[in-house]
């Protein structure tokens, strides 16, 4: 299975509407920029959406609406100038923000692919037996995501497509067949 890595750095229940495709980090420049990391597979639409959201979790939940008046890639990230944030002062005021846009907005994804932020939150059953929630997903080293699932402890699960039988993002359910003694293995220390 595809994974897309658009998604919260910290996943809100209140946010599910919204998909955070970058995070403020610092300011750049005096004439209002701001430096921030991506959290999307697709940075080059930056180029086509004018209209962003941003909210500080730690803060507030209301999102205010900026309009993308410029952008650029730099050192990883990206550079973000918006309009109506001119100077040091305004740009302060969003570092730490997320940027988001609309979940109705998100790239279509091609078949036999997923978002990761789509997997937080599932319940993930194994040949018919409930394990646990999805906390977060790791893209580690191998070919596989792992999936952190919480199930009075935390175990990490491939997410490789011979593992999934079914996958029901809507209910939000995740049915798996797991291989002999996984389980047991992923618990000892």
């Amino acid at each position: 299975m595809a994974m897309n890595q658009q998604r919260s750095p910290r996943v809100e229940e209140s946010a599910r509407e919204f998909v955070t495709v970058a995070k403020v980090t610092k300011t750049q420049g005096r004439k209002g920029e701001v430096a921030a990391a991506l959290f999307t597979d697709f940075p080059e639409r930056f180029a086509t959406r004018k209209k962003l959201l941003a909210v500080d979790y730690a803060r507030s939940t209301v999102h205010r609406e900026l309009v993308l008046e410029d952008h650029w890639f730099h050192k990883g990230g990206v550079v973000l100038k918006f309009q109506g944030v001119d100077s040091i002062t305004q740009a302060e005021a969003l570092v730490g923000c997320e940027i988001q846009i609309p979940r109705a907005e998100r790239a279509e994804l091609p078949e036999g692919s997923v978002y990761i932020s789509d997997l937080v939150g599932c319940t993930v059953s194994d040949s018919g037996r409930e394990i646990g929630r999805i906390s977060d997903v790791q893209m580690g080293s191998g070919d596989a995501p792992l999936l952190v699932v919480h199930a009075g402890r935390e175990l990490l699960i491939p997410f490789a497509a011979e593992f999934v039988e079914s996958l029901d993002l809507d209910h939000k359910r995740v049915a798996m067949r797991l291989p002999a003694g996984l389980l047991e293995l992923e618990g000892k220390e």
